[in-house]
């Protein structure tokens, strides 16, 4: 799994089912972590928990001397999770991305499900996205701080 993990002072997430249909807010947070999520095939429940452990622990928060020292656990903030097949976007061989190594959807929402739910058993607030929808994130990257996690 790979996760863009950015530090916000907010973020929301809208979607929409098809172009007809207006655009909804799925999910919104104050202070805490936008979290885009990709799976690839070998993946697996056991990823998605160490991923969720990772996240949850991460220390991007400043403490009282101005040092990264609090993860978003220390702090009580949110966290906005949303799925992210292109981060398994491939462009070594020309311009366009192939897309062969991101999970197909049957086997990412479960795992992207296993993420938020991971993270939930360990106490944090979590909103979400929609799956198979188009999503506009919207958010303030405080910092900026944003980290590439792979597990």
């Amino acid at each position: 799994m790979r996760a863009v993990v950015q530090r916000v002072t907010r973020a929301e997430v809208t979607s929409r089912a098809s172009p007809d249909d207006p655009w909804e807010v799925a999910g919104a947070i104050g202070p805490g972590l936008c979290v885009l999520v990709g799976v690839t095939h070998a993946d697996t429940d056991a990823t998605a928990d160490k991923l969720a452990q990772k996240i949850w622990g991460l220390r991007i928060f400043d403490d009282e001397d101005g040092v990264m020292n609090r993860s978003v656990a220390d702090i009580g903030g949110s966290l906005l999770v949303v799925s992210q097949f292109t981060l398994y976007g491939d462009t070594a061989k020309g311009r366009r991305p192939s897309w062969i190594a991101a999970a197909r959807p049957e086997q990412a929402e479960p795992l992207v499900d296993r993420v938020v739910a991971s993270l939930r058993g360990h106490g944090a607030d979590v909103a979400t996205g929609r799956f198979r929808t188009d999503m506009r994130v919207d958010l303030i990257n405080d910092g900026p701080v944003t980290l590439l996690l792979e597990t």
